[in-house]
């Protein structure tokens, strides 16, 4: 019966490890001269970092999203059924932008196009300070000549280059500098960051964007009940003209006859037709009227819908490598990659020394 064996031949023992250890620790030591070479160099690469690497400043605007009274439409609702008004009729888009969906709507093609085309002074526009510090003239020369571009422009008058750089500057900023978050799923309050190295640019920029999605918002949410007020104020006000006009018909077919014999029943035929057009229509109007004032109702229920907390205000929050920690951090990084250099250098060595 052959012998069993807890290890096998390819295993190491707690003493081959403990001696390699030992000989790797030798090894090292050994080289301290160019391990202390690597960190000198990285203090002075750490240096360097610290003092070219242009701060980011972070623009941030916090905000109140309005979700809707379900409590109070719902009893509006109920008192406007007693009545015989369907409310749900009268317009309203409660769940069109909440959560994620005004989240997206920020980082939207169409909300940071319009923003990078909004002024950032009277001399200038968003697009043509953010191309001027990022030196994108300069990186896109290959492709695209942005100097001789203008961007002031009405926007249905730009060129296929024009849009794309417009739609690329558009894609840096979502990817790298447009945050927007939600710090609480359970809350309703949204912050929208911009980080830049332009410490102006990043508060204008920020405001404006918040400013368009704001106005995009509010047109949009209350576009369908605005509608409707419009036009129930205008149907208010033709039936309030028709019911003027027989109220006076009405008027003058009494006063032909202002003492009509009771015995002869034509001569108030003219009247009567008149008082019931003004019954019918005075019946029409009143209709219109609870209508149009639900309409009112509900169209102020849906307005504000954003209500600012917290904007950007100079100076803002910044973020930058100071000199010490960049120093640290350098000789630490150069330092490891020395280490790793001599271990996988080695190995490579002793691998060609055994073939």
């Amino acid at each position: 019966m052959a012998t069993s064996k807890h290890f096998s031949d390819n295993q190491f023992t707690l003493k081959q490890v403990v001696k390699n250890l030992e000989e790797w620790v030798r090894f090292f030591l050994g080289k301290w001269k160019l391990l202390l070479a690597a960190g000198i160099l990285g203090l002075g690469l750490g240096a360097l970092y610290s003092i070219f690497k242009k701060p980011v400043f972070h623009a941030e605007t916090s905000f109140v999203l309005e979700e809707g009274d379900s409590g109070g439409r719902g009893q509006m609702a109920g008192l406007a059924s007693l009545v015989g008004v369907n409310l749900g009729s009268l317009g309203g888009t409660s769940g069109l932008f909440q959560g994620d969906n005004i989240m997206e709507l920020y980082k939207s093609d169409r909300m940071l196009s319009e923003t990078l085309l909004s002024p950032f002074d009277e001399n200038e526009l968003l697009i043509d300070r953010f191309v001027a510090f990022e030196k994108l003239d300069k990186k896109w020369a290959s492709k695209v000549d942005i100097p001789s571009m203008d961007f002031s422009v009405p926007r249905e008058n730009f060129t296929v280059s024009q849009d794309s750089v417009v739609k690329e500057v558009s894609k840096l900023i979502r990817d790298y500098q447009l945050g927007v978050t939600k710090p609480d799923r359970k809350l309703t309050i949204l912050q929208v960051s911009i980080s830049s190295k332009d410490e102006t640019f990043a508060k204008v920029f920020n405001e404006t964007l918040v400013e368009k999605v704001n106005a995009f918002y509010f047109e949009t949410k209350t576009k369908k009940t605005g509608e409707n007020l419009e036009i129930l104020q205008t149907q208010a006000d033709s039936v309030r003209r028709i019911l003027d006009q027989s109220m006076e018909q009405y008027a003058m077919a009494s006063d032909r006859i202002p003492n009509a014999n009771p015995l002869l029943s034509s001569g108030t035929v003219e009247s009567k037709k008149r008082q019931i057009d003004v019954q019918a229509t005075g019946a029409v109007y009143g209709e219109i009227v609870k209508n149009l004032e639900i309409a009112k109702v509900n169209h102020r229920n849906n307005s504000p819908l954003i209500q600012v907390i917290d904007s950007p205000r100079l100076p803002l929050p910044r973020t930058e490598t100071r000199l010490v920690k960049g120093m640290v951090l350098g000789s630490i990084l150069t330092g490891l990659f020395a280490v790793v250099f001599l271990y996988f250098r080695r190995l490579f060595q002793k691998h060609v020394q055994e073939s």
